[in-house]
Parts: C-alpha cells; sequence; structure tokens
C-alpha cells in the first residue's frame, strides 16, 4: 500500500529550490538565454512537482508536531512550561514558564511563529503553481484534492496562529519582493479565514485514502469543530453572546459528523500488530533471573496488554491499517530513516524519558528497556500529569494501566537491596537528602507513558540505541474530537450531553467512575484531555484558547516548579507577537499583544 511517508525526502524539492538548470544543446550553452533563469511561472511544468510542494507540507508539520529534528522550540510549542510537562532540574536554565526572562524577544516564539508562515508560504506557491497554465491535470477531481489540501495547511497555521498569537495578518498570495507593510487582522477575523478556508474545501476531500498520512475530510471537520469552538469563546468575551452560543452550535455538529457519522468509531477492543502480546521490559535487562526473593511477577511482571496500550504499538496507528479512530497520522518509516530521511523517526524516548542513570543508579541504571530507554528528559510531566489526574476514584482506569503508563521499576543493580525488586518511589524520589537531591530524583525520575517508550525498539541490530521510535503519529485522533464535542456541549449549558461524550472515553478506558453531569466543569475537560491525550496535544494551543483566566491560573496550580507562582504576575490567553516581526513592519505599526 502505497504511503505518503515514501515521499518524505530530505533532499530538497525542485519545486522550492526552483530547479536547477541542466540542459545544453549544440555548444550554444556559451550564449546568454535569460529565458533559462526559473521563476515562478516557469519552475513548475507538471502537476507532480506541485504536488511535491505539499509533501514538504505534510514534512514540515511531523517536524513540528514529532519534534523530528528535536529543536527545543517544538517541544515548548508541545506544552513544556504549561500544566502539563516542565524541565527538570539540571535543564533550569531553558525553562519555558519563567516570566520574568519570558518576552518578545524569546527565540522561541520567534521561531515557532516562523514556522507556520513557512507553511503558508509554501501553501500560497502550490496555490499559485496550481493555476499556471502549463501544467496539466488526469482530472478535475485530481486538482481540486490539491488546491484543498493546499487550502488545508493554510488554514490549518491560520488556526494554530490565532490560538497562539491572536490576530495575525493573513497572506493569500505568493510575496516576490520584501513587504514591510502587513497589517493584523482581528482574532476572530483569522479564526474565520481559516473557517471559510475549511468550509470551502470539504467537499474537495475524500471520507477516506489509500494513502496513510494524506488529508481527508475528518480532518477538516475536525479542525472545524475546534475553530468554531474558538470563534465562540472570542465572541463570547466581546459580549455577543448569542453568536457564541451559535458557533458552539457548528462546533458540536461538525464533531458529531465525525462520531456518529460511521467512518470513524473508538477502538474497543485489542488489536493490531500485538493484539495477542504483552509488554516485557525485562526481555534484555541485567535483571536475567527469577528467584524466590526475586520475582517479576510479585513486583507486577509481566504486565498485561490492553486496547490502549495497542493503539501505540508501532504498525498500528494509520486508519488504512484497521485503526477507526485514527483521523490524520504523521509517517515515519525506519527504512527511509535509514536511507534518506533522518526526520523519520519519534525521539520520544530520547526527549521525554527520565534519567535513572547517575540520579538513582544506586538501586537502577542504564539505557534499556527496563527504565524507558535511552531519555535525556527534556521535558518531563508534572505531578499534575503523573497522579494527580488519576487520583481517588479517577485511578481506576487502562490510562492509568501498568502497561500504558509505568509506575513499577525493578532494581537492576545486583548490590541493591531493591535487585529484581519494586523500588518505592520514596527512593526513586530521594526522599530525606538534600533539597537538590530531591529536586533531581523528583525532576528526572517519573512514571513512562507508552507513548514516549517502548519494550520493543526497532533498529537494534543496527546500531539504534533506544532513542527513537518508529511508529507513525497521530495528529487527530477520534477522542480528541469528542472531547471537542463536550467542551461545546458545556459552553452551551448542556452538562449532560459533555457527560455522556467524556463516558465515551472513559467506558473504552474501562474506568472505574464514569462522569456525572454535576462533574463536568472546564477543568474537568482538561483534566480527561491530559489522560487522553497526553504527549498527544499541543497544550498551548488548548490552554490559550480557552479564554479567562484558565492558562495562568492552571499553570500556576500545577506547575512543577515556582517560577511562575512567581513572575505569572499577569493573566495571559496569548503569546507576544515576536518583537522581529514589529520591528520589521517599519511601513504600519503593529500592536503587540497585552501584557508582553
Amino acid at each position: 500500500m502505497e504511503k505518503i511517508k515514501g515521499l518524505y525526502r530530505s533532499i530538497v524539492l525542485p519545486a522550492i529550490l526552483l530547479l536547477a538548470w541542466t540542459g545544453c544543446n549544440d555548444g550554444a550553452f556559451l550564449e546568454e538565454k535569460p529565458e533559462t533563469f526559473y521563476t515562478v511561472d516557469n519552475a513548475f511544468s507538471s502537476s507532480e512537482q506541485v504536488d511535491q510542494v505539499l509533501v514538504s507540507c505534510y514534512s514540515q508539520v511531523r517536524s513540528i508536531f514529532c519534534i523530528a529534528n528535536e529543536e527545543s522550540y517544538f517541544w515548548n510549542f508541545k506544552g513544556n512550561g504549561t500544566d502539563m510537562y516542565d524541565v527538570p532540574f539540571f535543564r533550569r536554565a531553558g525553562r519555558f514558564n519563567d516570566y520574568s526572562v519570558l518576552n518578545s524577544t524569546t527565540g522561541d516564539f520567534r521561531e515557532i511563529y516562523s514556522q507556520w508562515y513557512r507553511m503558508i508560504a509554501r501553501a500560497n506557491l502550490a496555490l499559485y503553481a496550481a493555476e499556471l497554465p502549463a501544467i496539466t491535470w488526469a482530472s478535475p477531481a485530481d486538482k481540486a484534492y490539491v488546491v484543498a489540501q493546499a487550502r488545508f495547511f493554510r488554514a490549518f497555521c491560520y488556526r494554530n496562529l490565532g490560538e497562539l498569537y491572536g490576530g495575525v495578518p493573513v497572506v493569500t498570495e505568493i510575496t516576490t519582493s520584501p513587504r514591510y507593510d502587513f497589517e493584523r487582522a482581528s482574532r476572530l477575523e483569522t479564526y474565520q479565514f481559516a473557517i471559510d478556508e475549511l468550509e470551502e474545501i470539504l467537499n474537495d476531500l475524500p471520507e477516506t485514502t489509500a494513502k496513510p498520512g494524506r488529508l481527508v475530510r475528518g480532518a477538516a471537520q475536525h479542525n472545524l469543530a475546534q475553530l468554531y469552538i474558538d470563534k465562540g469563546v472570542t465572541l463570547a468575551e466581546e459580549g455577543r453572546g448569542g453568536e457564541s452560543a451559535a458557533a458552539w452550535d457548528r462546533a458540536i455538529a461538525f464533531a458529531g459528523q465525525l462520531v456518529d457519522g460511521g467512518t470513524y468509531s473508538l477502538m474497543t477492543e485489542r488489536f493490531g500488530s500485538r493484539m495477542n502480546d504483552f509488554p516485557d521490559f525485562y526481555h534484555t535487562s541485567v535483571v536475567a533471573e527469577q528467584t524466590p526473593d526475586r520475582l517479576y511477577s510479585a513486583a507486577g511482571y509481566p504486565t498485561e496488554g490492553n486496547v490502549y496500550w495497542d493503539l501505540f504499538q508501532e504498525g498500528n496507528q494509520d486508519y488504512q491499517n484497521g485503526n477507526r479512530e485514527a483521523i490524520w497520522c504523521a509517517q515515519t518509516d525506519y527504512t527511509a530513516y535509514r536511507t534518506e530521511d533522518g526526520n523519520a523517526k519519534l525521539p520520544y524516548t530520547r526527549l521525554f524519558s527520565p534519567v535513572f542513570r547517575d540520579v538513582v543508579s544506586t538501586h537502577a541504571g542504564g539505557t534499556l528497556e527496563d527504565v524507558g530507554g535511552r531519555g535525556i528528559s527534556c521535558v518531563m510531566p508534572t505531578f499534575y500529569t503523573r497522579d494527580i489526574v488519576y487520583e481517588g476514584k479517577w485511578a481506576d482506569d487502562l490510562r492509568n494501566s501498568e502497561a500504558v503508563l509505568r509506575r513499577v521499576f525493578l532494581g537492576n543493580n545486583p548490590s541493591s537491596e531493591y535487585y529484581g525488586k519494586a523500588i518505592p518511589w520514596s527512593v526513586l524520589y530521594r526522599d530525606g537528602e538534600g533539597q537538590d537531591a530531591v529536586d533531581v530524583g523528583r525532576s528526572t525520575v517519573y512514571p513512562v507513558s507508552c507513548k514516549i517508550a517502548t519494550d520493543k525498539y526497532t533498529g537494534l541490530a543496527d546500531g539504534e540505541n533506544r532513542s527513537n521510535l518508529f511508529r507513525d503519529e497521530y495528529l487527530i485522533r477520534l477522542p480528541e474530537t469528542i472531547l471537542l464535542r463536550a467542551e461545546a456541549k458545556w459552553r452551551k449549558g448542556d452538562s449532560a450531553g459533555a457527560a455522556a461524550d467524556i463516558n465515551l472515553l472513559r467506558k473504552r478506558a474501562r474506568c472505574g467512575y464514569e462522569v456525572q453531569a454535576a462533574d463536568v466543569s472546564l477543568d474537568l475537560i482538561l483534566d480527561e484531555r491530559a489522560r487522553e491525550l497526553v504527549y498527544e496535544e499541543t497544550r498551548w494551543n488548548t490552554l490559550l484558547r480557552m479564554g479567562g483566566t484558565v492558562a495562568a491560573d492552571r499553570i500556576r496550580k500545577y506547575a512543577h516548579w515556582d517560577d511562575p507562582r512567581a513572575t505569572l504576575t499577569r493573566n495571559i490567553n496569548l503569546w507576544p507577537i515576536p518583537q522581529t516581526v514589529i520591528d520589521t513592519n517599519k511601513d504600519i505599526p503593529m500592536a503587540q499583544n497585552p501584557g508582553w
């Protein structure tokens, strides 16, 4: 089955570099021929070249959301500095939640902003090239799908920009000369542009496609549900309550097309490449033998697999492979990674996994599966993410099971009293030692999600070192659509309907407690998103689009370190417009966001 991941290349796309001219004829190559200089108008000669521009958009999305090139601004975008994630003790110089140093000149704000406009430029280039008279198309439908994908990417960028930065300049054409006169749209206008784009292309996107990774109608419907919530929140903050209710109705309708439409459904039974398997984190560990005083079963091993664990096993992500809740996935491929595409990976174990070595190596160390692989912990889960959301009645949940969120670690140092036995968290957290030791222990050693590490790493025979995963990655999964509908229902005042939607997920997770209408609040919805979408959602988008004081309140409440409690003295619903953008837009003043 053909997959878009075969098109993700480490080479530069000809359409973007305007092609290299290599032809010559009868010695005439010595003559000056200006017509051979490539421009936007003559660089494209086939529809395949236009599609290659779209492939570069898919590749850029993968880099942003899968952190494929391991840039810090990507993991900050994913959620570092929110209620869910922070940095360990030894990385505090790079913390993204100290508002005494975060400002409009912070490079990560500029880099993330620039990423979206680079993608917008590519989308605009594809749209321009698609209309060139030199391009021939196999059919009108073929052209319509290319155009629809380009417009989706453009709308997707503006949704993200609107949620993170508010109103931004809406650029719909290629720019061939320097401009210094861009005007900011309002946040509402930015959302509305994205809404209009997506609604106009719905019928040109297929319901499903044979090519994993390619856009389908469901991706647009999901984004429309989120955009209409965004629009409703913005309207409500402007005092336009009647219009906001209508926007939330539209969100409910678009989400419902996915939740109830029959194409997608939650996976409720075990499936896929390891459906009869169980996670075994000790198959290569130095703890190689069981004895009566060192029994893995007594410590919780072997661990029982479950359907939620199956969702994150290699080969199980794509709709085309039988996963009915996968709406849009970024594509990775181990063969491509080894031969031509060094970004065809998920470096999640490296970036997110804990560091036992040198921290609690008296009892457990190394870089094998038993300690979560070769983690360097660039980002850690806060105690909210690892524990608080599962306290009390919320604990009985497959998403909190040992297979999914591993909390039991066996000693692997033969000299340790815990060799082959579960190490207590008080020991892992180094309770009773000096403050620095406790800070290191509590921020560097933590439970390991099956989304960031595995018990079976691909490529070990080729020299890979348990840093990367080689599975496809969800960009949109049906549970998030369900949670968007729950949020829209709650905002409309339908707490019972919101509870029913949340319980679709809780039933699949075989939770011991289902949500009651009286339970539902925005905090509960955010908690459920944390349980379901940890390491998947972009938490900054979620918090900043909420309006009110939600983002600031939750960051101050759940941050691991005290920096935001001391320095986040204002409400924030937006990141700052990068100062370089304001400074270079010299012909029209561009206002900064409030508080920055």
